[in-house]
């Protein structure tokens, strides 16, 4: 009779320690990346969390604006880095490669209207498209507002 209570007890604690530890998250760090213009963020998106794409609208208010993308692979800067604007046909238009760096933050940086100068007419939403090596596939990042949009201004 004991060695039955025994080993329901044993049974019971197994299921529990099962129960509990497959009740925590198995997702540590993930990939996340952040767009920054003119030192102000303007999307930060945890990939793993989110897979969803926003849709930003980014107004040049001097020639001087500055845009900054920092993608992190679980906390590392990425290699072979590109960046593609697109257009709303999913066609690229114009690539930037970017050096692999020791710095830990990457950015990689751009002159604002070098990207909305690619727009046909005002209207015309683009799409900012990331590949490296660690991520061939590609991954977009996020879709550029037109001008006619009622989408707050960041």
């Amino acid at each position: 009779m004991k060695s039955h209570s025994k080993l329901i007890a044993v049974k019971s604690l197994v299921v529990l320690l099962c129960a509990t530890l497959f009740s925590f998250s198995s997702n540590r760090g993930g990939d996340s990346f952040e767009i920054v213009l003119n030192g102000k963020r303007v999307l930060q998106q945890f990939v793993y969390a989110s897979k969803s794409v926003q849709t930003i609208q980014l107004v040049q208010s001097s020639d001087n604006d500055k845009l900054d993308i920092y993608y992190s692979h679980c906390g590392q800067v990425g290699k072979n880095r590109h960046v593609t604007i697109k257009n709303e046909k999913d066609q690229p238009i114009k690539v930037w490669k970017f050096e692999d760096t020791p710095d830990k933050d990457g950015a990689m940086s751009f002159k604002l209207r070098d990207i909305l100068s690619l727009r046909k007419n005002k209207t015309e939403k683009l799409i900012l498209f990331y590949s490296s090596s660690e991520l061939p596939s590609g991954r977009t990042l996020a879709m550029i507002a037109g001008d006619e949009t009622g989408i707050a201004r960041k």
